[in-house]
């Protein structure tokens, strides 16, 4: 292995060493399947992703892009401490998250978090977007903000993971290119799929923070077409609805509590703000961070951020509405976007 600035070169040899002939496999993500392994000497634990053969992403400009990654440190993000760069080989190699991911804690009735720790994981995951979006020497876009590329260090620190390559671009970067594209349905913000909604940039991950912070707050996922209540099949739309009824009583999440909190009522509404249609409407991340730290007394409800006028569409209609623009982003993913 070779030590370079920034993380560790490995050869291939080395990563089937440290992952023991990829003996344990953790999970599979967007770029490739991942396994667990200890680097020696320390027997650090880490987690080696090793990366498709369609990555798209090779030579010199695998190792340009990781060591601009490789550069991240923030508290919030998860580090790259080494990889391999090796043809079809490719792997990246991650510092260990013993907690496992966001969502199987916030869609887990068993492993729910105080309305305070549910505040603070939001603004740890807040900050480390915002750090990617401003605090590097390029812009990085996520694209796939959701609660299973959210991971938990052993004190339930939040980091941003999954971040991958291929979506590097300079700071004063005002929008993307269709080509770069990739998500999850449910996350995908809307100027991703047409751009009538607006151009593609960090916006796009400030929708799929809201999203989180929906799912975050109300302790289930933000569609639902199988809810017993087709009221709440979308579920950010129901949360408009409750909000703007004043109906602080009742089910607005899955927690104990009968009254809403007052931190769960700052979730929505931020989480609202940032899923608005339109990319212009919505906060920068550093915005977002300033709401979630100051007083919910202090934020305002945004406008209805769905398909429709308020009032004008029922809320099952929005829920419809939305689910054909996921069949429509289906089929331009199958165009623009390597998952």
């Amino acid at each position: 292995m070779q030590q370079m600035l920034g993380p560790t070169r490995f050869a291939y040899t080395d990563i089937t060493a440290v992952t023991s002939h990829f003996r344990d496999k953790l999970g599979q993500g967007g770029y490739g399947s991942v396994f667990k392994g200890v680097l020696s000497p320390g027997n650090v634990h880490v987690a080696v992703k090793m990366l498709d053969g369609n990555s798209n992403c090779n030579g010199e400009d695998f190792i340009s892009e990781v060591s601009t990654i490789g550069r991240i440190h923030h508290v919030n993000v998860v580090r790259l401490v080494g990889f391999c760069p090796e043809e079809m080989r490719q792997a990246l190699i991650y510092e260990y998250m013993p907690q496992g991911s966001l969502d199987k804690y916030i869609f887990s009735a068993e492993n729910n978090f105080s309305w305070d720790k549910l505040n603070e994981i939001a603004l740890g995951i807040a900050r480390g977007i915002d750090y990617l979006h401003q605090g590097c020497d390029m812009q990085i876009l996520h694209f796939d903000i959701k609660p299973h590329n959210i991971l938990l260090d052993s004190n339930f620190i939040p980091k941003v993971a999954d971040f991958g390559l291929a979506k590097l671009y300079p700071r004063d970067t005002s929008f993307v290119p269709s080509r770069a594209l990739r998500g999850t349905i449910g996350y995908i913000a809307p100027e991703m799929i047409s751009r009538s909604f607006g151009v593609i940039s960090s916006k796009s991950d400030v929708y799929s923070f809201g999203m989180l912070l929906l799912e975050m707050a109300g302790g289930r996922r933000n569609a639902d077409p199988n809810a017993a209540n087709t009221s709440k099949a979308y579920y950010p739309s129901w949360v408009y609805d409750r909000l703007i009824q004043q109906d602080h009583v009742g089910e607005i999440s899955t927690h104990v509590d009968v009254e809403m909190h007052e931190l769960e009522r700052k979730l929505c509404i931020v989480g609202l703000w940032c899923i608005q249609m339109k990319s212009n409407d919505r906060p920068t991340m550093s915005d977002t961070i300033e709401m979630l730290e100051g007083s919910v007394d202090a934020l305002q409800m945004p406008s209805r951020p769905f398909f429709c006028d308020e009032g004008h569409v029922q809320t099952e209609d929005t829920y419809h509405l939305t689910s054909e623009l996921t069949e429509i982003s289906k089929e331009d993913m199958r165009e623009n976007i390597d998952v």
